[in-house]
């Protein structure tokens, strides 16, 4: 069967963007390289269409965000895009539930503003959840701006972990390497997939729209950071979660604790009110 001719009976997938302030250069990237892949599935027959929103947490610069839309819903009727804007700044997690409560498609994609995908990450995504009915949430290869990898599979942290990785200097951080290499699952070969991943983090999370919505979404009871860390733990209650490297993307933020004391402020509090929830681990 051609991929035309199978679109029709083929997957829809929403897509989730939120922006707070963004890079307008990286998130024309972003927006770029998402419609590639996504022609690159429909062409394939993967997807049947795909909605895009973007929610914006900061409506001074929502008019040169929106500007960057037009362009995905021009001569086409499977892919559409929208604009979410004038609810202010409510975090990173509540923003996309405003997009994941909407959704009707069958998967539903988590994405960050700065982040590339590969042309055929939306189809090998899609082709490894159509496979495995049992994996609801999948994480992909990761690669930095400088070609570095990226480790978004995490086991559970210890505040021991966290404190090394966020506010330790590098000298500091050597000789618990081993530790702080079992945190971020360097032992996952790199080529190779894995399941059972106990948490994905999140500027790229593929998921099945209905466990995501079963569970709520993500909790409001994080403004920014450790969101990814809790959805990731909840939604294992329903379904697993599955490090796929033929889905490949590149990364070009991150790193909250080099961003100055409000986002440490921030990761801490978060931090604070994930352990209280689910459990505290020392080291």
């Amino acid at each position: 069967m051609s991929g035309l001719a199978a679109t029709a009976h083929a997957p829809e997938l929403s897509i989730s963007i939120v922006a707070y302030q963004p890079n307008l250069d990286l998130l024309r990237e972003t927006l770029r390289s998402l419609r590639d892949a996504l022609e690159v599935a429909r062409t394939a027959g993967s997807i049947s269409a795909a909605a895009l929103t973007v929610v914006d947490n900061d409506s001074s610069d929502a008019a040169e965000v929106e500007a960057l839309l037009p362009p995905w819903h021009e001569g086409t009727a499977w892919l559409h895009a929208q604009l979410i804007r004038g609810h202010g700044n409510v975090g990173y997690g509540r923003g996309h539930d405003l997009a994941i409560e909407r959704a009707a498609g069958t998967y539903h994609l988590v994405l960050n503003p700065d982040v590339v995908l590969d042309s055929s990450a939306i189809l090998e995504a899609v082709r490894y959840l159509e496979a495995h009915p049992a994996i609801g949430l999948l994480t992909p290869h990761v690669a930095n701006a400088t070609g570095g990898r990226e480790w978004l599979c995490k086991r559970y942290p210890s505040v021991l972990v966290l404190a090394l990785r966020g506010f330790a200097p590098a000298g500091m951080r050597r000789p618990f390497r081993r530790l702080l290499d079992r945190y971020e699952m360097r032992d996952l070969p790199e080529d190779e997939i894995a399941t059972g991943i106990p948490i994905a983090t999140g500027c790229f999370m593929f998921a099945r729209r209905a466990p995501l919505q079963a569970i709520g979404g993500f909790s409001p009871d994080y403004f920014l950071y450790f969101e990814d860390f809790d959805l990731s733990l909840r939604l294992r209650r329903l379904t697993e979660i599955a490090y796929v490297p033929q889905v490949r993307i590149v990364h070009r933020g991150g790193y909250a604790t080099r961003k100055g004391w409000a986002h440490r402020r921030l990761f801490l509090q978060s931090a604070v009110t994930f352990f209280r929830r689910h459990g505290w681990r020392l080291w």
